[in-house]
């Protein structure tokens, strides 16, 4: 869904009633991404989990390797010690998003959520068959990335 059809949809739905609708009730219907917001619920693929570790430097090798095997990078997940799990939505399908959140990452002068737990984290993928996660988790494998139980 691009952005003037999330657009669309959000104007539907606050024109379908007459009462108004809260951030929390849209948050339900469409995912809140660090762009914008995305209907939920879509389900074309398979969705899987992988567990990886690396630097800050890693980052952007790391997402290029799942989009360009055709993933998309639904979100990444920390387990803090303190807070319990913590996620941060990327909605990442493309070298250009991909390209986006580093550049906002050094903008911003910010620490990817994995600074908190000495790299180590988790991304929930959508994946358009068993191939291509088969092809992700074996180049993430080959980069050093990924983490296997064992």
């Amino acid at each position: 869904m691009n952005a003037s059809q999330r657009r669309d949809a959000i104007l539907r739905a606050l024109s379908e009633t007459e009462s108004p609708v809260s951030a929390s009730q849209l948050a339900a219907k469409f995912a809140a991404t660090p762009r914008g917001y995305v209907l939920g619920g879509q389900s074309a693929g398979i969705l899987r989990t992988i567990a990886c570790r690396h630097d800050r430097a890693g980052t952007e090798e790391e997402l290029n390797i799942m989009v360009d095997n055709g993933c998309t990078v639904l979100d990444v997940v920390v387990e803090h010690p303190v807070y319990g799990q913590l996620t941060g939505q990327l909605q990442i399908a493309s070298r250009y998003d991909v390209r986006q959140f580093v550049e906002r990452l050094g903008q911003e002068d910010s620490k990817p959520l994995s600074a908190l737990t000495d790299g180590i984290h988790l991304h929930n993928l959508r994946c358009p068959d068993e191939a291509a996660f088969d092809r992700t988790c074996a180049a993430l494998r080959a980069a050093g990335y990924l983490l296997e139980e064992g």
